[in-house]
């Protein structure tokens, strides 16, 4: 089951490379995947009818018992058979519906390829939490199926919808999954439902996982969205909204009927929403002129009748339930794919315009009036056996309440006769000779269709036929997915073409007879329909909530985002004093001895720290203030020397230069004082608050440290740095030990640059840094032309009150000898204080050095490489050696040794963390290069355009 997975994961990725080389043929190949699908499922039949499973498990996050759980059962082939079938026939029926000329084929093909594999997992997941994913990937693959290439705004609109609605209900059915899972002691399905638990936590998860499940089959009020994603291309409505996506919360209910239908609620609701579904679509589709619209309700009435039967909880219903799956998978399969040939062939699918399409198209006119008479549930097809079997076992009472059996029959009868209609509806719109029009000439039709265009609708056709006529063949499969069902009739029904004159054959009959009288007097009530309309719909109500969201968001934004960063971060720092504060108070454990230092030192470096604070809060110039601040940073790593942490006292003297140079150049775009002033009430407030916060984040500490009841993580440091090959504990942690957290840091770190730099430039910025020309020397005021070769030339191209000789003096002695240092840091980080992050800093501050000395051109000059591609390189070369571990039979980053005895260099070890530090240097050397030329480059740039404007043009563009 795995490789069936991987299989269409391969061929998904495979798919737009293989339609640019052999065009729209490529489908054909790619169909061959969910065929070898069902060609394995069909093999494993005889075990599953003798009531075996096929399972599979691979392990998937072992620390949290997670695991890849596949499970075949009876009613897990049925749904597989369906998606796989359908899908393979879909994508045959593509290779003649795209044109050769169609740019999106390829990204079709890889769509539709990869959500037949997530429909396949959805229905072979045994594990809650990999249902979830899967049932996730066919919301967003639906998503990017219904809305095609984004150019038509309505199939945008539509996808849109479908996605909010179906991945809100996805969130409510996790919900529900994990109380299910939680009552019941598992995670696996099949455990949850043989042993479901009891209690309030069971109902409220029933109810959350049917509301996934309700949104997922566009069931009453969530059903709008199915009508609205007809926009998509034919065979996606084919298959989507036919065979697959609609079908996976009918599946999920039918999974979690034969432990949950007694659970109060359960029936009220899939009872319920199921006849009146089944009545509005009904309804509904009476009402439309597209044959796709039509289709469409058709659908949201034919899963309201499904719900109802699989959600009913007894054999009975179950098996009317699972054969009308697979009749309604066929049927309405084979219609969609009709009405894209009728569509391709004469280009509308307005039945208005379509006259006389029986005759000229024989073939698919046969094919869809096996369908239709399937769908209508006319003898022999296979949707005459699964809503007889319906009836009949209503009649005879397969709910616990008989009332409830009578009311739910009465709904499905009434339903029935709006299908029959609405099916009559369909194939005299679709290919009846209208006498008030003309009759469509041979000649007409644009694009004839083909044989291999014809295949999919009539093997789906036949495929119903043959259903039917061998329907007793289907029972032992229905009777096996539906034996843990409760039997709730005095004997065993069974599927069969013929069960003689019975109560249900004469139901048959009065919906049929009625349907067709309801077609026959379709004038007169489809203008009562337009007289009684609904005045407000489904999909009506969605928008305005929408837009009532909106403006709610507004209105609670503009009352409390008042643009205040004084009140936002006192309403921050006091909620942390009320909650946390109020438990450590409450329930803190505190420490049995206070230590004021171990060392003098420390009292007086927290001492100097502490006027420094309180030096930024009185100082009214920013930049000053800013220095100061930096020295409570450069306070906290003699800290870190006194506690013996070298390597940390580094780093963090590091990242406190580059800071403050980052604070210095943002800076001075702002007013060099503080503006404002404050009320002396004010300022003592906000002075409390402060002093309150620093005080709690001080005792938090220390009674954190008093709390602790296990031994810590890092005694086994030591050891586990001997055992990677280093003596340097910090380092071998970043790069070996935690190598995901860094790996996840240096991420967020790109994320980050990138983030800074979208703010600052106002026009594209890729690529390297500008460098110095010609031109640019001579536009400097005064300036002295510097011939190219010399170092520093660029310092040519700044103002003379700009430049600094003895930066520019300092630069050129120290440039080259910091580089030096920042790449010993980074080679002498494994055994010694240093590593890639601090050596990246050292190699930002050379270049923060070549910046303050010459300016935004000679940054140019120092790098002239794009900072993106460093930040790029650095990610895949750190995430690269994770993969090279793997492949060498490690874990993912764990390290890997390589020993050798050379020449001159005697015996060298080579640990392949080295690597994932040369990474981490790389992103971070490009991080420093993004601040520099976003804050520095980039403001420098956007200030010499501000001072070269003609104030002539800057008063045209202020008019």
């Amino acid at each position: 089951m795995i490789l069936l997975l991987l299989a269409h994961v391969v061929a998904a990725l495979a798919a737009p490379v293989l339609v640019r080389w052999w065009g729209r043929q490529a489908f054909l190949a790619l169909a061959l995947v969910p065929a070898a699908g069902l060609a394995w499922a069909l093999t494993r039949l005889p075990t599953v009818l003798d009531g075996g499973e096929i399972t599979e498990t691979v392990p998937w996050v072992p620390a949290l018992d997670l695991s890849v759980a596949l499970r075949l059962d009876a009613l897990a082939l049925i749904f597989a058979g369906l998606v796989t079938g359908v899908g393979a026939l879909v994508l045959v029926y593509c290779a003649r519906y795209v044109e050769p000329e169609d740019e999106g084929s390829g990204r079709l093909a890889g769509q539709l390829t990869a959500f037949a594999g997530a429909m396949l997992g959805l229905v072979l997941a045994d594990d809650v939490f990999l249902l979830y994913v899967f049932w996730e990937l066919t919301t967003v693959f639906s998503y990017l199926l219904i809305g095609d290439s984004g150019a038509k705004v309505a199939g945008r609109r539509a996808a849109g919808q479908a996605l909010i609605l179906t991945t809100a209900g996805g969130l409510a059915m996790l919900a529900g999954l994990i109380l299910l899972s939680q009552a019941a002691g598992s995670t696996l399905l099949s455990e949850i439902v043989a042993a479901p638990g009891d209690g309030g936590l069971v109902v409220g998860g029933v109810l959350l996982v049917l509301l996934g499940a309700l949104t997922k089959s566009a069931m009453v009020p969530f059903h709008f969205w199915l009508p609205a994603a007809m926009q998509a291309p034919t065979p996606v409505s084919a298959y989507l909204h036919a065979a697959a996506m609609v079908k996976a919360g009918i599946y999920l209910v039918a999974r979690l009927a034969p432990g949950y239908a007694d659970v109060p609620g359960w029936r009220f609701v899939v009872l319920g929403v199921g006849v009146t579904t089944m009545l509005v679509g009904g309804y509904r589709a009476l009402r439309q002129f597209d044959l796709k619209l039509l289709l469409a309700f058709g659908t949201v009435s034919q899963l309201g009748f499904l719900l109802t039967l699989v959600g009913g909880g007894s054999a009975a219903l179950g098996k009317a339930g699972l054969a009308m799956v697979l009749a309604h998978g066929l049927f309405k399969s084979t219609l969609f794919l009709s009405v894209g040939v009728l569509d391709h062939a004469t280009g509308t699918r307005d039945m208005r315009e379509l006259s006389g399409m029986g005759r000229r198209l024989p073939v698919l006119a046969t094919a869809a009036v096996l369908a239709s008479a399937s769908m209508a549930g006319l003898p022999p097809l296979i949707g005459f056996v699964g809503k007889e079997a319906a009836f009949t076992a209503l009649w005879d009472g397969a709910l616990p309440d008989r009332t409830a059996a009578t009311v739910v029959l009465v709904g499905l009868v009434v339903g029935s006769v709006l299908t029959v209609a609405y099916t009559a509806r369909f194939l005299w719109g679709a290919f009846a000779r209208k006498p008030d029009l003309p009759a469509t000439a041979p000649e007409e039709l644009e694009h004839p269709p083909g044989p291999l265009f014809l295949t999919a609708p009539v093997v789906l056709a036949l495929a119903g036929l043959a259903g039917g006529l061998a329907a007793s063949a289907l029972d032992p499969l229905v009777a096996a997915a539906t034996e843990p069902l409760p039997q709730l009739l005095p004997e065993e029904e069974h599927l069969a073409l013929w069960h003689g004159l019975t109560p249900a054959l004469a139901l048959s009959a009065v919906t049929l007879l009625t349907g067709a009288a309801l077609f026959l007097a379709r004038r007169p009530v489809w203008r009562l329909q337009r007289r009684v309309g609904v005045p407000v719909s489904a999909d009506t109500g969605y928008w305005n909530v929408l837009q009532g969201l909106d403006r709610l968001a507004v209105v609670v934004t503009g009352s409390t985002q008042r643009g205040s960063l004084p009140v936002y971060l006192g309403v921050i720092l006091v909620t942390v004093l009320a909650l946390p504060g109020g438990l450590l108070l409450v329930r803190g454990v505190w420490p049995a001895e206070w230590r004021a230092w171990d060392n003098p030192l420390q009292a007086i470096t927290g001492a100097l720290v502490l006027v420094a604070a309180v030096l930024a809060v009185r100082i009214h110039q920013r930049l000053a203030a800013a220095v100061v601040v930096g020295l409570t940073g450069y306070g906290l790593a003699v800290l870190f020397v006194v506690h013996g942490a070298p390597d940390l006292a580094l780093t963090q003297v590091l990242i406190e230069s580059v800071t403050l140079v980052a604070f210095v150049l943002v800076l001075r775009k702002l007013p060099l004082e503080v503006g404002g002033s404050s009320r002396a009430r004010t300022r003592w407030s906000r002075g409390v608050v402060a002093t309150a916060v620093g005080v709690f984040m001080g005792v938090a500490s220390a009674v954190a440290l008093a709390a602790r009841e296990a031994p810590p993580v890092s005694v086994e440091y030591p050891e586990l740095a001997r055992e990677a090959h280093g003596d340097n504990i910090v380092n071998v942690t970043l790069v070996d030990i935690r190598a995901w957290d860094t790996f996840g840091e240096i991420s967020v770190l790109v994320v980050a640059a990138t983030g800074v730099a979208s703010l600052v430039f106002l026009r594209g910025r890729a690529g390297a840094l500008a460098r110095a020309t010609a031109e640019d020397e001579q536009r400097v005021p005064h300036g002295r032309r510097a011939p190219r070769a010399q170092w520093l030339a660029a310092t040519s191209t700044l103002s003379p009150r700009r430049r600094s000789l003895i930066f520019e003096v300092v630069t050129r002695l120290l440039f080259h000898a910091v580089l030096v240092l920042s790449v010993y840091l980074l080679f002498a980080g494994h055994n010694a204080p240093g590593g890639g992050f601090a050596g990246g800093l050292v190699a930002g501050l050379a270049l923060v050095l070549r910046y303050l000395a010459g300016g935004r051109y000679e940054l140019g000059e120092a790098a002239p490489v794009d900072p993106g591609v460093l930040l790029g390189l650095g990610l895949l070369l750190s995430g690269g050696t994770g993969v090279v571990g793997l492949a060498l039979g490690a874990q993912v980053l764990e390290t890997a040794f390589f020993e050798a005895t050379l020449p001159v260099l005697g015996h060298v070890t080579l640990v392949t963390a080295l690597f994932f530090d040369m990474g981490v240097y790389l992103v971070v050397v490009g991080l420093v290069l993004d601040v520099l030329r976003s804050l520095g480059a980039e403001l420098d740039r956007q200030e010499e355009e501000g001072e070269d404007r003609d104030p002539a043009a800057e008063e045209v563009i202020a008019r």
